[in-house]
């Protein structure tokens, strides 16, 4: 499955940024192992159901050490069967930019 989730936590920064806590969120992401990448608005994480929600549990703990409050926006594609489809799924989109067809 993959997993595509934000995290907001209620206390910002002097500035209004949360980065420091979503940053920390992200280290755990990355620590686990589990294919992942961060972009301006998810962090999408690939593995199986139960390994990727303990990741995004811990992710949600660690932002709330520090912040009496978190938002958790999570999205899932679950495809019993398919795995590297995280970098897949874009492969087939730049395949069909290109001209190409579906694989």
């Amino acid at each position: 499955m993959i997993v595509a989730f934000s995290l907001s936590p209620s206390g910002a920064d002097d500035t209004g940024g949360v980065s420091a806590a979503v940053a920390e969120a992200v280290r755990v992401v990355r620590a686990s192992g589990l294919p992942c990448e961060t972009n301006a608005m998810f962090t999408n994480i690939e593995g199986e159901w139960d390994e990727v929600m303990a990741v995004v549990k811990q992710a949600v703990d660690v932002v709330a050490a520090t912040s009496p409050r978190v938002g958790l926006v999570l999205k899932a594609d679950i495809r019993p069967g398919y795995d590297g489809q995280l970098t897949a799924k874009v492969e087939r989109i730049e395949e069909r930019l290109q001209g190409g067809t579906d694989a």
